[in-house]
């Protein structure tokens, strides 16, 4: 973690993605052992891997995320999570280290979700005229469909169910995503709570940002590190060398040196000597 933190800094307001990976071939069939499943933080403008932890046999994301928060440094900036970790004790330890949340609203939070599905369906009646909004859309096309994405963002209302039991709440937001793919439309609609008042093109950003953890980090792992393939099982080494791949991979990323892929950038670390410097040391 010192490592890390002494290479990158953490851009102030920056967003920070948290969500979890299973390693699927981690298991071991002849000692009853489960896959084990790693909670990660992705610094998504910076990307660089904040941290991870394993969470617990018998347990979930809900009580890793907050292990995992204690030991970040994530002052100044917007942490990102799915519905699994909306729950008012994460949105607290985020509060208390100096940050702001925008966390995914689902039916386990049924009371909240419901509070804010109406007040939505409610003031789009209308477009918003008896209440403040702000509002950002975006078109996209390619691989063979058309994509529309509305977001929109206001101040939580005061009647809104089960505020009080979250801590800074601010405002609330939703995604309205239409898309067109030949002659089949589609769309899908999600919820969130935010402990800051964000207008709706930064939400856009951070909601757009949170798929980076995704594409960017657990792809990642999977196509060149070969992590999902991996049999490492004896005693802590999963854990250990999961936790070594995303140390590198943030390294590797974070290299500007050469203009290859992961994979021909891990291939001439191993061959030049000067380059593994480089990307140990970010010069």
């Amino acid at each position: 973690m010192s490592w890390i933190t002494a290479l990158h800094e953490i851009t102030a307001g920056q967003v920070v993605a948290i969500d979890g990976k299973t390693l699927r071939r981690s298991f071991d069939a002849a000692s009853s052992k489960s896959a084990i499943h790693m909670v990660s933080a992705w610094a998504t403008a910076n990307h660089v891997s904040l941290g991870q932890v394993v969470v617990d046999e018998k347990s979930n994301e809900i009580t890793a995320i907050p292990k995992l928060l204690k030991i970040l440094e994530i002052s100044g900036c917007l942490v990102t999570i799915d519905a699994m970790g909306c729950q008012t004790e994460i949105a607290q330890e985020i509060v208390a280290a100096g940050a702001d949340y925008v966390l995914a609203v689902k039916g386990n939070q049924p009371t909240l979700q419901a509070g804010i599905v109406d007040f939505f369906t409610d003031h789009l009646e209308d477009d918003f005229a008896r209440t403040t909004v702000s509002r950002f859309r975006s078109t996209e096309k390619g691989h063979g469909r058309q994509e529309q994405r509305t977001y929109f963002v206001c101040p939580v209302p005061d009647d809104m169910p089960d505020r009080q039991r979250w801590p800074e709440l601010a405002a609330i937001g939703v995604t309205i995503n239409d898309v067109l793919r030949g002659d089949k439309p589609s769309s899908e609609t999600r919820f969130y709570i935010l402990s800051k008042k964000l207008t709706a093109r930064a939400f856009a950003t951070a909601v757009r940002s949170h798929w980076l953890i995704e594409n960017r980090l657990h792809w990642q792992l999977d196509v060149s590190f070969n992590e999902d393939q991996s049999r490492l099982r004896q005693g802590h080494a999963d854990a250990n060398f999961s936790s070594l791949r995303r140390i590198a991979l943030s390294l590797l990323k974070n290299n500007r040196t050469a203009k290859v892929g992961i994979k021909n950038k891990r291939l001439m670390a191993g061959w030049n000597e000067d380059y593994l410097l480089e990307v140990l040391f970010g010069t």
